[in-house]
């Protein structure tokens, strides 16, 4: 009877437990919002503050570096939508070569820490409940994980925090995870932090002509085109792949 009586309250427990990350998160983005901390996270903030933004930088350096870094994961780790503006703060602040590694390593830690919350949470569960088409989708996800991983984050189809979610809902391992996610966003972090090192100029003419910038000004055709080219490629080996596999006799 005590081992019966006790069930219930360690089913709770490890609920509790299991979601318990994910709870702090969706708290930490609440809080956020309701602090307003989302208008320090636009190209206004950046041109009405940029004079004193690098004066404290110069001033303390290796500071502001750190704490940039970890503003950067936290950020990330609780999904605020700041990925791209403060990849564009960060080529400002340290130029574009500092800038993209200290956001390349920031991304990928809050990335994890944000993958192993939603796996936590749901991976197992969803995992068992799944059948039929969905049970052979997350398979062959799950088959070629590294490379699917590598073409989604080349080619920023779909939100950064959905990406950073998404595979936890499959068997991938977190080293497949951490791998794929650096590399894949690599090319895009340093595009970022090359337009921010040379947005000061942008911000100055817009300022002079009584204009606003934002992020989509920044961004070039030829950019674009970049991101596509790299996620095409990366999509070859596992296409490759499944096409011999279709071919082998069974």
């Amino acid at each position: 009877m005590d081992m019966n009586r006790s069930e219930p309250g360690a089913g709770r427990a490890g609920a509790w437990k299991r979601f318990a990350p994910l709870a702090i998160i969706v708290a930490g983005l609440a809080f956020a919002y309701a602090m307003g901390w989302q208008r320090y996270f636009s190209l206004a903030f950046l041109a009405e503050s940029r004079e004193s933004l690098l004066g404290f930088v110069e001033a303390n350096y290796l500071l502001t570096l750190a704490g940039f870094t970890g503003l950067y994961a936290l950020a990330v780790a609780f999904s605020f939508p700041a990925a791209s503006i403060l990849t564009i703060f960060a080529g400002f602040l340290f130029g574009w070569f500092v800038g993209g590694v200290v956001v390349a390593f920031a991304a990928t830690a809050g990335a994890t820490a944000l993958f192993l919350a939603a796996r936590s949470a749901f991976g197992d569960f969803l995992r068992e409940k799944v059948g039929g088409r969905v049970k052979r989708l997350a398979d062959g996800f799950e088959e070629n994980a590294f490379s699917f991983l590598l073409v989604l984050r080349l080619a920023p189809v779909f939100p950064f925090f959905v990406m950073n979610i998404a595979p936890a809902l499959f068997n991938v391992p977190v080293r497949t995870y951490v791998a794929a996610t650096f590399l894949g966003i690599l090319p895009g972090t340093f595009a970022y932090a090359y337009l921010g090192e040379g947005v000061d100029s942008v911000i100055v003419k817009a300022r002079e002509a009584g204009a606003e910038v934002s992020v989509s000004d920044l961004v070039t055709p030829q950019i674009t085109i970049a991101f596509v080219a790299l996620a095409v490629i990366a999509a070859i080996p596992p296409i490759i792949k499944r096409l011999r596999a279709a071919r082998r006799p069974s």
